[in-house]
């Protein structure tokens, strides 16, 4: 950022998230810049979406996009290369981007067509940054964000920043290379990441198997396996403070996230009895995308589960976090991946669980091991938080850089 300058002269400007402008910029209502177009496709035309973190792609390129479309297309919307697009229902998260194909789109979509000589990913850019996606907000309608709509009806009043078209090329060039070099940093982190959390299982997995004289089914270890149940009511009983509701997004591997727990009234807790958490259980989720993790409960609290979390309690031949790190083992996570032996399975039952073969040793060998594994752990971790950390930064740096640019605070030098 130290090698991007001011712009040599600026003048104010009359408008409330904007206090100056470089001279020879304009601020224009984007009616002034754009027309929606209203043409609709035809069956031949390549299905195209907006994506929050990409802008506008053919759907086919998108692995994680499920084809919701209708069979019938006919009240889908054209859209051009070099046009804009953006979702009406989620402007309030970014869905912008400009369109680099022909195509047709959903007709929850808004097109803009532009009728002065701009480049489209300048816009591309400034539509998707924190600072316009707020200044979005004000403009849309509905009683919360998820529910926010912006039509064009009320995008064509909102204003957009227009500099030469010159300094549009230059800043779309300059942003494109350094959004790849940040793209880059971020996979080399995210692999970091990820071999870190494999070396992280080997580790484990090496520990506890390390010396095996005999095995055991997990049920004769335990005195419950059981998972909770959704409360009566479902989540109408959630409350903004309370008994702790712990769900499978709050499981992870070997610790406790709380950063999205629900609340439930003492009334409920008290009513599920058999769903009370204890000091010294394991929990792990049984259903859906995050089945296998799994931690162990190390402080007493007043928590319940839901149905989709397990409740493992061993007994005290057993450790508990001893138990938690098997579970987290290599070995174990394949033979839960194993037991999803179908697309209609809900998740693991309590019967495959139970039989587990757990290696036996005794509670000193176990807490030895339970030490050495921690202490790698940390060691991991401490790498691991550093990337991340690295990532957030980069991401910031990325956000402030592209604001400074489209908004003119800062320009890029002559080459």
């Amino acid at each position: 950022m130290a090698i991007l300058q001011p712009y040599e002269k600026y003048y104010p400007v009359k408008y409330d998230y904007l206090a100056e402008l470089p001279d020879g910029w304009q601020l224009l209502p984007n009616i002034a810049i754009f027309r929606e177009r209203k043409e609709k496709g035809t069956k031949n035309e390549e299905l195209l979406s907006i994506v929050a973190s990409r802008g506008v792609i053919k759907t086919s390129d998108y692995e994680l996009k499920k084809d919701r479309s209708t069979e019938d297309k006919s009240e889908y919307l054209l859209i051009k290369e070099g046009d804009l697009a953006y979702n009406t229902m989620l402007t309030w998260i970014g869905a912008y981007g400009y369109s680099q194909y022909r195509g047709i789109v959903s007709p929850a979509y808004t097109v803009l067509k532009p009728i002065i000589k701009i480049n489209p990913k300048f816009f591309h850019y400034q539509f998707r940054n924190n600072l316009y996606k707020n200044y979005s907000k004000r403009y849309a309608y509905g009683i919360m964000d998820v529910r926010l709509r912006l039509y064009y009806f009320h995008f064509k009043r909102m204003y957009s920043v227009v500099p030469p078209l010159e300094i549009q090329n230059r800043i779309v060039e300059y942003l494109d290379k350094k959004n790849s070099e940040i793209d880059k940093f971020i996979q080399n982190k995210e692999r970091l990441i990820s071999l870190l959390e494999e070396q992280r299982k080997a580790f484990i997995t090496q520990n506890i198997f390390h010396k095996i004289s005999q095995i055991k089914p997990l049920k004769y270890l335990v005195s419950k396996v059981g998972s909770g149940v959704t409360p009566l009511g479902g989540a109408n009983v959630y409350i903004s403070a309370g008994i702790t509701f712990l769900r499978s997004q709050n499981i992870h591997f070997n610790e406790l996230r709380l950063d999205d727990v629900a609340f439930i009234s003492e009334n409920i807790h008290f009513r599920m009895k058999s769903t009370k958490v204890k000091k010294n259980d394991v929990l792990l989720n049984i259903t859906g995308a995050s089945i296998g993790r799994c931690c162990a409960i190390e402080n007493n609290i007043d928590a319940n589960v839901n149905q989709h979390v397990c409740i493992i309690r061993p007994k005290k031949e057993l450790d508990s976090k001893y138990l938690s790190y098997y579970l987290t083992s290599t070995n174990v996570q394949s033979l839960i991946r194993n037991c999803q032996d179908g697309a209609s399975r809900e998740g693991l039952s309590f019967s495959e669980i139970k039989s587990f073969p757990i290696p036996i040793i005794n509670i000193e060998e176990q807490l030895d091991i339970v030490k050495i594994i921690t202490k790698k752990e940390a060691e991991i971790d401490k790498v691991i938080s550093k990337a991340k950390q690295e990532i957030s930064s980069i991401k910031e740096y990325r956000e402030t850089l592209i604001t400074d640019l489209v908004t003119g605070k800062r320009s890029i030098p002559q080459s």
